[in-house]
């Protein structure tokens, strides 16, 4: 059984906590995040793991607004399915938006089925165990609603502003106001 290690990066949205295999990013969960309990973040504190350098170096430009380029090496581990969903997500360009009904569509297409669940989709997306890195933050609704970040919805908002991705025609399902006072972030 390999080893985990983990590293902690402070970023404007909050504490990142990155975990890898010591070859490539595993994990990568904001602090307080839904689902990150449930991974649980343990290993072998490590911050000077090539990965962990690569990984902030990458993030250091993002998080000042850049195009990151490569992404660091990701070991991306979940079922066949999420793995397939997850695949789409690294392919969104910065910047970019995709609907959580797009994706249905590629996944259907790839298995070569009529339809898919757009839900289905949804569940895959929140459960993605490296967040920014593989951009679900760049899913929204059908109808343009900035929904469904296991991140918090205030966070989603803030990292597409940062990429200058196009929200004019979104919208939040409650006031921003709302939003900022933590009273649904988690949704």
């Amino acid at each position: 059984m390999s080893n985990n290690y983990v590293c902690e990066y402070v970023s404007p949205i909050g504490l990142l906590h990155l975990v890898s295999d010591g070859e490539a990013l595993t994990e990568l969960w904001i602090e307080g995040q839904r689902y990150a309990e449930k991974s649980g973040i343990k290993g072998e504190k490590r911050d000077n793991l090539s990965i962990f350098n690569t990984t902030r170096q990458w993030l250091d430009v993002y998080f000042s607004g850049r195009n990151p380029g490569n992404s660091p090496a990701v070991n991306l581990i979940g079922s066949p399915f999420q793995l397939s969903v997850w695949c789409i997500l690294q392919q969104i360009p910065y910047g970019e938006t995709i609907t959580y009904a797009d994706i249905a569509r590629q996944i259907a297409i790839q298995q070569g089925v009529l339809t898919m669940s757009a839900q289905a989709v949804g569940g895959a997306v929140g459960h993605n165990p490296v967040g920014i890195i593989v951009p679900c933050h760049r899913v929204i609704g059908t109808n343009g609603s900035l929904t469904g970040y296991a991140g918090g919805i205030d966070k989603k908002l803030a990292l597409l502003r940062l990429e200058h991705a196009a929200v004019a025609n979104t919208f939040l399902p409650y006031t921003e106001e709302e939003l900022f006072k933590g009273e649904k972030g988690k949704r």
